[in-house]
């Protein structure tokens, strides 16, 4: 009888002491998953703030594209650069309809209902989904 009801309580201390070893495990996991998680958004920020910091030597290097066509080899690279930083220009050509999302307007010229992009002023950038900067755009008004 003594030796049945020893066996007992060692089966629930062993079953205690293995639910203790899952709940441990299990906490474990889920504060790899946070130190992880937490890693990726420094990481994140960081490459953020970077980026915010070289937007006016993007503009730089776009304005001496633009001006020096013998920098225009230096343009692909520029563009393969900012999409591994995972920066996207907005697309703000001539006749693009104006999205105020996506564009901030200057000057605003002509009449008419429809806003179309008239020049762009200041490119725009989208960071992964999101819209980093909005476009500086001159916009025209038409019918």
């Amino acid at each position: 009888m003594k030796e049945k009801k020893n066996e007992e309580n060692m089966d629930a201390k062993i079953a205690e002491l293995t639910a203790d070893l899952q709940r441990t495990r299990a906490d474990f996991e889920n504060f790899r998953k946070q130190v992880e998680n937490q890693k990726e958004n420094e990481r994140k920020v960081t490459q953020l703030a970077t980026v915010y910091k070289i937007l006016p030597l993007i503009d730089d290097l776009d304005r001496a594209i633009a001006t020096y066509t013998e920098l225009k080899p230096l343009e692909k690279s520029l563009i393969k650069t900012l999409e591994s930083l995972e920066l996207k220009k907005i697309d703000s050509g001539e006749g693009v309809e104006f999205n105020p999302d996506l564009f901030e307007a200057v000057m605003v010229e002509g009449e008419g209902e429809k806003e179309v992009v008239a020049e762009t002023l200041r490119s725009g950038y989208y960071y992964g989904k999101e819209v980093l900067r909005p476009a500086m755009v001159k916009v025209k008004r038409e019918s």
